[in-house]
């Protein structure tokens, strides 16, 4: 017995894929410069009409995609967010639980701000424009920011549960101590351009650490900064080494 074959695709059915990708890719370029210019300008800068400069398109044609400024603003702090939690948190995890996945957060999410130095951090302009104006972007900014801070809190937590962090430390202060390391490097360096900036962020960690950590969490914390030997590479068959 012959197995049926599936039937050919239509072609209506073919253009209608290639135009749906063709519609998600020129999407994403929106989003891109929107991303570009959110960053340099704040979400408030954002409009219909400065997207379709930029990205020489009709107002109408970036309309189709977002309908209105605020949908836009909304998938902006989304694009924001996607893109941080992949260069700070995603990279990051990979680091053993405890004081090495804790201060690979920081040192991620310090890298992140003074990359940021010269554009802007969207959480962190957002917050300005966005504190005191109640609505969907004001909600999506601040779901984002909670949603980050959950991730360091649960890090903090996993540094106590596996003896890192001593058990009475308080996990919000401890949060809240971090976070204001970031706002003070972000201020001092974007606003003031202090050139001592990063490496007051990174003393301040150190006095953190140096409150809240065991013996252990110290011990386990240097080990993981502690540069890995590079891998031996075998001689290639009939060949000896030098």
């Amino acid at each position: 017995m012959t197995a049926n074959k599936p039937a050919p695709a239509s072609a209506a059915a073919r253009r209608g894929t290639r135009s749906l990708q063709k519609g998600q890719q020129t999407r994403a370029a929106i989003l891109d410069a929107a991303l570009g210019l959110a960053s340099h300008m704040g979400l408030e800068g954002l409009s219909i009409g400065a997207l379709a400069d930029v990205t020489k398109m009709s107002k109408s044609g970036v309309f189709a995609h977002f309908g209105s400024r605020e949908e836009l603003q909304i998938a902006v702090v989304r694009e924001y967010h996607a893109k941080f939690e992949e260069e700070v948190f995603y990279s990051a995890i990979r680091q053993p639980r405890g004081l090495p996945r804790l201060r690979a957060l920081f040192e991620r999410w310090v890298h992140r701000t003074s990359v940021e130095v010269d554009s802007g951090c969207i959480y962190i302009s957002g917050a300005v424009e966005f504190d005191d104006r109640p609505g969907p972007v004001r909600d999506a900014l601040v779901g984002m920011v909670r949603d980050w801070h959950a991730a360091i809190r649960k890090a903090i937590l996993l540094a106590q549960e596996v003896g890192h962090l001593a058990p009475d430390a308080d996990p919000d202060q401890v949060l809240f101590e971090m976070h204001g390391l970031i706002l003070s490097l972000h201020h001092d360096a974007r606003f003031l351009r202090s050139p001592g900036a990063l490496a007051r962020a990174r003393t301040g960690l150190e006095r953190i650490l140096d409150s809240f950590a065991t013996p252990a969490g110290r011990k386990a914390d240097a080990q993981a900064r502690q540069p890995q030997p590079a891998a031996s590479v075998a001689a290639p068959a009939g060949r000896k080494r030098a």
